[in-house]
């Protein structure tokens, strides 16, 4: 049996679900995301989706931490610090490594001179040291003092009782139109980590800060905790006889699997029907987990439980 699963975090606009539609059970939900910080165990409640469907989600709410692998390291120290001491940086489609060479060569890299995020006298990389600089560097109009900053975020500075609820329909619904992939996300993945959209690089980079993603492709965010903004290997899959292994559930019900490295002829959300309609995750570089979203989508709340109605939820997060 195949299950495209419906999953949703609030978003402003949708688009016509064009796929098979298939149930979304308890054990199914279950199954799929056995690696997750579970806080409440999924259950179906009546909901509300983005275009005001009512209809029956899965429910269930996780601790923003990943279980099945360490977040991190993000930011290296000194320039001599190898790759096993940072993370990784996307440009122009590529992965590149945030070892401690890499903060030598940005003003290249960039062709601008301002860039200078290590002592040329001692190698020491400027890395935020916590939560507080962390909330000044990482917000979208960055504190000019942390200009030329390694931006690093650890999930120690995250509220310890931050749980976020997600609701998800049961069976994709039809919508009007397609959903960019903005503050929402794209989905959440098999560890209950949030699928996000592309990363701000041009806010970051305007700053002269670098905000590295761990090996994984996440870092954290003090509101959301932490996220994905690729797909790496990290994540326990599962096969529900689809064209791929499932990495996750997107936010508009249905299943995404990994990378199909060309092999398909996918829309401009990076989704096809296979065995049924599925998502497949852009390439590690590209900054782009989903081109958007296909059905009306449903919600993630911070807090355990919370509202079931995505119509009132859809608003970008706090900065």
């Amino acid at each position: 049996m195949r299950f495209p699963v419906a999953v949703a975090i609030a978003l402003c606009f949708a688009l016509p679900a064009t796929a098979h539609e298939a149930d979304l059970s308890l054990d199914t939900a279950t199954q799929l995301l056995s690696a997750a910080n579970i806080v409440s165990a999924p259950k179906v409640v009546d909901c509300t989706l983005s275009e005001g469907a009512e209809t029956s989600c899965i429910q269930f709410a996780v601790k923003p931490e990943p279980a099945n692998h360490a977040a991190g390291p993000w930011c290296p120290s000194n320039i001599s610090d190898g790759a096993d001491q940072g993370g990784i940086w996307l440009k122009d489609g590529a992965v590149l490594e945030a070892d401690g060479a890499f903060f030598t060569i940005l003003a290249d890299l960039y062709d601008d001179d301002e860039w200078q995020l290590s002592d040329p006298a001692t190698g020491a990389i400027n890395v935020t040291s916590s939560a507080e600089a962390c909330a000044a560097a990482a917000r979208p109009d960055v504190d000019p003092a942390y200009n030329n900053y390694c931006v690093q975020c650890l999930t120690d500075y995250v509220d310890p009782d931050l749980v976020i609820t997600y609701t998800i329909p049961l069976v994709p619904v039809a919508a009007s139109r397609t959903s960019p992939i903005n503050f929402g996300g794209a989905g959440v993945a098999t560890n209950g980590i949030k699928l996000d959209g592309p990363a701000p690089v041009d806010a970051i980079l305007d700053a002269y800060t670098i905000a590295p993603f761990d090996d994984c492709g996440g870092h954290v965010n003090l509101h959301v905790g932490y996220h994905f903004h690729a797909v790496r290997n990290c994540l326990e899959v599962s096969d529900l006889a689809l064209d791929a292994l499932v990495v996750g559930i997107a936010m508009d019900g249905y299943l995404i699997t990994e990378n199909a490295l060309g092999l398909y002829d996918l829309d401009a959300c990076n989704g096809h029907i296979g065995e049924s309609y599925h998502y497949h995750t852009g390439a590690d570089g590209s900054n782009q987990i989903l081109g958007c979203l296909t059905a009306q989508t449903g919600c993630a709340v911070e807090g355990e439980g919370g509202v079931f109605d995505a119509t009132q939820t859809s608003r970008p997060p706090r900065p």
